[in-house]
């Protein structure tokens, strides 16, 4: 069933990875009707530090907060923990890290309530088979992914971020409410970038895509609005 354009508008996420502060929240203001949620990335969140979750969050979009927490379990807890503090919606952690840093970034989110839901990233949109290979990293990306997003389920996270290929595999294998986030959205014809697996709006969503992650193709725009919204009818063509 095609989505409706509200459906599209909740499941369309904003990557803000700019770095002045102005301008992030210019384009927060600008499209806070046209996404479900506005993504503060590692870019922005060190050049402007805490303060601007709750800028943002004040415009009127709920925070993503693109963070890729990795390192040892006592240190993402606490780093979770703060970050769920500062009323983020989502926040992202490396699948790679392992179980035991998974579990512990989930029990640090629970500290606020509501809690934020934890999601673990598999393998970057920016890698491919080749590139994983180059890291000594076996069975190729939608391999990888499958298997982090099963461990990402069993430590408790709330979905994982994968590119679009993988969607429709992890959707069959992991079931519904499982939540898959898709980074590495580009309109067809659009520049792939330093994305390496891409695909448009219309087939991530096809695919079983949750929340698809759009960046440049919006914010670099001449007009982000019409940018967003042709972004929007592509989903709702699904």
């Amino acid at each position: 069933m095609p989505l409706t354009r509200a459906d599209a508008v909740r499941r369309l996420a904003v990557a803000l990875d700019l770095s002045e502060r102005e301008e992030i929240l210019r384009m927060a203001r600008l499209l806070r009707d046209r996404v479900g949620v506005a993504k503060v990335g590692l870019e922005a969140f060190v050049s402007h530090g805490p303060s601007l979750v709750s800028e943002v969050r004040a415009v009127g979009v709920p925070v993503f907060l693109d963070l890729k927490l990795h390192d040892i379990p006592n240190t993402v807890e606490r780093a979770a923990r703060a970050a769920a503090r500062l009323g983020v919606s989502l926040l992202t952690v490396h699948a790679s890290g392992g179980a035991a840093m998974l579990r512990a970034a989930v029990a640090g989110a629970a500290a606020a309530a509501p809690a934020p839901a934890v999601i673990a990233v598999t393998v970057l949109t920016s890698l491919d088979d080749a590139a994983l290979a180059d890291l000594g990293i076996a069975g190729g990306a939608a391999g990888r992914a499958t298997a982090w997003a099963a461990l990402a389920r069993d430590a408790g996270c709330a979905g994982v971020v994968c590119s679009a290929r993988e969607a429709a595999s992890l959707r069959a294998a992991m079931g519904p409410g499982f939540l898959l986030v898709t980074p590495g959205v580009r309109p067809a014809g659009g520049e792939a970038g330093d994305q390496r697996r891409v695909a448009t709006p219309r087939d991530a969503v096809a695919a079983g895509a949750d929340v698809l992650v759009v960046g440049r193709p919006i914010t670099a725009a001449p007009d982000p609005g019409a940018a967003a919204d042709a972004i929007l009818a592509d989903m709702c063509l699904a």
